[in-house]
């Protein structure tokens, strides 16, 4: 797995988890990873890393019948 280091204000009250929550869940937003590979880049299981979701924003349904089939064929 890639490591990355960005730099963020230091007038942002914000954790590095939530950073990364925020990106992985964009990126499963955006259809780039599964909800499994999210879950797995914050370390959360996928069952946490769902019911997170609503917080940053994304549905944790589909937007699309492939992208549906694609996430349970991936589960």
């Amino acid at each position: 797995m890639k490591t990355f280091t960005i730099n963020i204000p230091d007038n942002l009250n914000i954790k590095a988890t939530d950073i990364s929550i925020y990106l992985a869940a964009k990126m499963y937003e955006d259809g780039m990873v599964s909800l499994g590979q999210a879950a797995e880049i914050v370390g959360l299981s996928k069952r946490t890393f769902l019911e997170l979701l609503g917080k940053y924003g994304v549905s944790a349904f589909s937007n699309s019948l492939d992208d549906l089939k694609n996430d349970i064929k991936n589960a």
